[in-house]
């Protein structure tokens, strides 16, 4: 499958650029709802991470008519029974910052000890061309810090550690995140069916 030009479903600068530089290597023009400023913003009202990326993806290439991309992601804590989940971008409420849910994670999490504090990043990427629509998936177990670390990234970086590391997202250079983060994992399941 080839696309001359494809449009990331988000006015999101940092998921943008995390995004671009996944999609580097293809021979495409990387465009964002930036460009598009007549496309309408999407509730993300969905029950699941699948259908909201599918509905943000399906708005987006109505409004544009490119080959469109959108993803949701959600952080999944096992202890808190798979929240926030779907609602981690509102987990702390709706016009909640970053460091807002960050704060309500850490301190619904003060008590538990290492053990149970196990969690895992998914990210579900939704394609929606000419051709028709594709989903992709890509989890990354790890765990849940104590305090928030780091500067870097965004969102839940700062207290997530993936398995293997000693340090949270937020701690990691962008390009290594870029390369192990459950986005990238999304992202390179997106490049094979384009290869394939």
């Amino acid at each position: 499958m080839k696309f001359d030009t494809i449009v990331v479903a988000t006015r999101n600068v940092h998921k943008v650029e995390e995004i671009r530089a996944m999609l580097a290597g293809l021979p495409v023009a990387v465009k964002d709802l930036r460009e598009f400023p007549d496309c309408p913003e999407v509730e993300e009202d969905g029950e699941t991470l699948e259908e909201n990326a599918l509905k943000k993806a399906r708005v987006a290439f109505q409004c544009t008519g490119l080959p469109v991309i959108a993803d949701d992601t959600g952080l999944e804590v096992y202890y808190l029974l798979g929240a926030p989940g779907v609602y981690s971008a509102r987990y702390a409420g709706e016009d909640a910052t970053y460091a807002d849910n960050n704060r309500k994670l850490l301190k619904a999490m003060t008590q538990v000890p290492a053990r149970r504090r196990q969690a895992r990043f998914r990210c579900v990427v939704a394609l929606v061309s000419r051709s028709g629509e594709q989903l992709f998936e890509g989890k990354v177990e790890g765990d849940i810090l104590r305090e928030t670390r780091g500067a870097n990234g965004f969102g839940y970086d700062p207290v997530f550690r993936p398995d293997g590391f000693r340090e949270s997202y937020a701690e990691l250079a962008a390009e290594l995140k870029n390369s192990v983060s459950h986005r990238a994992r999304a992202i390179e399941a997106f490049l094979s069916f384009l290869k394939s």
